[in-house]
């Protein structure tokens, strides 16, 4: 019967092995794991289960951009699926959830955050649900790249549902991050299928290359291979700009690619990359997920990817029609503190870990707590992802629990005039339309929505308010704009102690940073390998099956990457502390009425922006980034060292 949906639905005649194996566990009504390479077929493991079970198939995925591949895919294939995402209007939403409540739906596709959506959460729980499957599933390991906080809560999420089945996939976990994986969701051994990460087709090139010569070296090895599509990944949005730019001056046509752009630049690129018009993209690693071009030929690291698994993740996109493709990484350490320092950057300080408990406490046992992330973030110091992770941290801990989230402000524009606005109406509706028009202030263009003045004066509830603008700008009367989004948590538990409780969370964070240094350093360690590179790969990925020598990679030619070191910098004993952050320090001291810390002096000193330095417009004071070339921790320990002595 499995077959024959195969062939019928699908057009193959047979799974591979490792599809094989999954499909099986999961018709079986046990739950597995699928650890495949990029590219090799893991959707298809939910994907043909989910026409042979009896409920709907949930699958949290953490981009859109992937949903929406995945949902042409199965459109065009006669399947009954659809997503629930923020791009979709009230009533789009509600469409998708009386299908899933009426049975008619087979998949639904949600980002992890929703779960954190209370009126989500009861309205999933009416539905019965056979299978809950997490792409993407190494986000849940703290130990994994791509971490997302939320993922962390989803073994909870399917005791709550009573989700019988998981079924995680990715195509980069280590063995430690298989292990977390496998324990969080209680899945057997046998069930955990890994078909190794080796791939004949992909010669792995690593190259030292100092660097002012990189962008020579990439016109030259690029100028070879003349109308070949090509991806050239870069750590920062204006690195893509530049040598974009520079390669188009130079003959090679090729396109920046990065997340500042405006999404519909990004999209046109992107179509023209998948139809052959534009050949050679320059793109931060905000390119390639859900990318599936089978004939990309070169993969070019101009700078150092964040971590072996980024760089398995990135190569993984050549290659795909099974053709000799070239992942050329050129290498040195001069970009390896900028690395460092995006993860010395994202732990928080411990004052600020305080300052969020102080906050939580405030709102009192059994009370609600309100918060906006960019509030907070500012207030405490510390960035939104972390942030983000601490709040999950809490969760977790049973001290908070999400209940809802809504927009703080809503402001709207009028396209037609007011008068033909009322004109549309009559009886209760007018009245209602024209409190809305009376009470919404003007300046300029734009009209700011007075919740309290509606419901005080005209008793119309927000919820009533919000649905009436929504269905306005869905006619084309006007146009909404909504900002700052407030969560709203339940406080489940305030007799913490917030000292130990702070030094117990900053100590978690700090393994994290720690775990994350050794990453980028294990990353150096296998481009420097005298090893072959596509045997060290695999191994790195726990894959003993992959030959001891591939023959193909730089390094089976004979050419062992001996990276470049970073140019000399004169010892730190040379600086002087109280020099490099005089105006800072007295900035800081009339803002907030005491002296930076020496980790808040170590930021600015290493150039890290968080929210505090923003505020200070920190970015244009002397001595701002002024030791951004040395390593954070050799930073840290001179100013600690400087702030004790003076």
């Amino acid at each position: 019967m499995m077959l024959a949906t195969l062939s019928r639905v699908f057009g193959f005649t047979q799974l591979r092995p490792g599809q094989q194996r999954v499909v099986e566990a999961v018709l079986a009504g046990r739950s597995a794991a699928a650890i495949f390479p990029t590219g090799s077929g893991k959707s298809l493991c939910y994907q043909l289960p989910a026409l042979h079970l009896p409920h709907l198939t949930l699958v949290v995925s953490p981009l859109l951009a992937l949903m929406q591949d995945q949902l042409a895919f199965l459109h065009a294939r006669g399947i009954s699926a659809a997503s629930i995402d923020s791009a979709q209007s009230r009533e789009q939403t509600a469409e998708t959830m009386a299908r899933a409540k009426s049975g008619e739906l087979k998949i639904l596709m949600i980002s992890v955050e929703r779960l954190k959506n209370e009126r989500f959460r009861n309205f999933i729980s009416q539905v019965p649900i056979s299978l809950l499957v997490v792409d993407e599933a190494h986000c849940i390991s703290e130990w994994g790249h791509n971490f997302r906080p939320d993922y962390l809560k989803l073994p909870d999420y399917q005791r709550q549902f009573a989700i019988p089945q998981v079924l995680l996939l990715t195509a980069t976990a280590t063995p430690p991050v298989i292990a977390d994986m496998q324990k969080k969701f209680a899945i057997a051994a046998d069930d955990v299928v890994t078909t190794g990460f080796y791939r004949a087709n992909l010669n792995l090139l690593v190259e030292p290359v100092a660097g002012r010569d990189k962008q020579r070296r990439l016109v030259e090895w690029l100028g070879a291979k003349a109308g070949e599509p090509s991806i050239v990944y870069v750590t920062q949005q204006k690195t893509a700009e530049q040598v974009a730019a520079q390669l188009s001056q130079r003959g090679i046509a090729a396109s920046a690619y990065h997340a500042g752009m405006p999404h519909e630049a990004r999209e046109a690129i992107q179509r023209q990359f998948m139809a052959g018009a534009i050949n050679c993209i320059v793109a931060t690693i905000a390119f390639g997920m859900g990318i599936d071009k089978a004939d990309i030929r070169n993969v070019v690291h101009f700078d150092l990817p964040k971590s072996i698994e980024n760089y398995s993740q990135e190569i993984g996109r050549a290659g795909r029609d099974g053709q000799p493709s070239d992942c050329l990484v050129l290498a040195n350490r001069d970009s390896l503190n900028v690395l460092e320092n995006f993860v010395y950057g994202d732990t928080p300080e411990l004052a600020g870990i305080r300052c969020v408990l102080d906050e939580l406490r405030g709102a009192g046992e059994g009370g609600e707590w309100e918060l906006m992330l960019n509030q907070l973030s500012e207030q405490s110091n510390t960035r939104q992802l972390p942030l983000k992770t601490l709040l999950v941290q809490l969760e977790l801990r049973g001290i908070i629990a999400p209940r809802y989230a809504y927009f703080a402000e809503y402001r709207f524009k009028y396209l037609i005039e007011p008068e033909a606005l009322l004109d549309k109406f009559e009886g209760e509706r007018r009245q209602f339309v024209a409190a809305i028009v009376a009470t919404s202030a003007r300046a300029r263009t734009w009209c700011t929505v007075d919740f309290d003045s509606l419901y005080s004066q005209h008793q119309a509830e927000r919820a009533r308010v919000v649905k009436a603008l929504d269905w306005f700008q869905e006619r084309g009367w006007i146009e909404l704009e909504s900002k700052q989004m407030t969560e709203v948590y339940a406080v489940l538990d305030a007799r913490f102690d917030p000292a130990a409780l702070s030094a117990e969370l900053h100590g978690y964070f700090q393994q994290q940073e720690a775990s994350e240094i050794a990453r980028i350093h294990a990353m150096l360690d296998l481009f420097a390998t005298e090893q072959c590179l596509s045997q060290r790969l695999a191994a790195y990925f726990g894959d003993a099956q992959a030959p001891q020598r591939c023959g193909h990679c730089s390094v089976c030619h004979g050419q062992v990457a001996r990276l470049p070191a970073p140019p000399t910098l004169a010892p730190l004993s040379e600086h002087s502390l109280s020099a490099l952050c005089e105006v800072f320090s007295q900035r800081h001291l009339e803002f907030n009425g005491q002296v930076p810390s020496a980790e808040c002096l170590t930021r600015f000193l290493c150039g890290i922006s968080v929210p505090l330095l923003s505020k200070l417009k920190a970015r244009g004071m002397p001595g701002f980034a002024a030791l951004e070339n040395y390593p954070y921790a050799a930073v840290r320990a001179w100013v600690q060292q400087q702030s004790a002595a003076g």
